[in-house]
């Protein structure tokens, strides 16, 4: 019984020492010690998808998984923030997927790719470069303009997810 107050208490003690240095988000990551603060520009939409929202949409599903899923705070400006998550949708597609009976595409599938970089304002060095994309299938024949929306939200939040587990996987 003794020893079971004792390994409690110094798991306690463990606990407490070590929660000083990091914060925890809501997601289980930690976020380094001095970064309260992200900011999260809009980026240009040079994919050519006759979409003219792209760049609003994938703005928003970033804030949504940085602000609502880590306890940082919006940066209204680069100079404000002690991170900066910026970048370029580079690709739209809209192909078919799957072909049924009558050879009409049954299935749709559309993937967006962006390129982002991810910096910490204390660094000279970007964290990181990367490609992302996101993919998502639709019948093309049920109602193909919310359809091909609906998709493409699906694939701008797979590449938001992507981007903010690159992100929280160095903390």
């Amino acid at each position: 019984m003794a020893w079971n107050r004792i390994l409690l208490l110094v798991t306690a003690i463990f606990c407490l020492s070590f929660s000083s240095c990091l914060r925890y988000s809501f997601t289980g990551a930690s976020i380094p010690q001095g970064v309260n603060t992200i900011f999260i520009p809009f980026f240009p939409d040079q994919s050519n998808s006759g979409l003219g929202d792209l760049s609003n949409r994938l703005n928003e599903a970033l804030i949504n998984r940085f602000v609502n899923q880590s306890k940082l705070q919006l940066a209204n400006n680069e100079s404000d923030a002690d991170a900066v998550l910026d970048g370029v949708i580079t690709g739209y597609t809209n192909r078919p997927f799957s072909i049924g009976g009558d050879e009409q595409s049954d299935q749709n599938e559309v993937t967006i790719t962006v390129r982002a970089t991810f910096k910490y304002a204390s660094k000279e060095e970007a964290e990181w470069t990367n490609t992302f994309s996101g993919k998502f299938t639709y019948d093309p024949t049920d109602d193909p303009i919310n359809g091909e929306n609906e998709a493409a939200n699906s694939a701008l939040e797979q590449a938001a997810n992507n981007m903010f587990n690159d992100a929280v996987s160095n903390w």
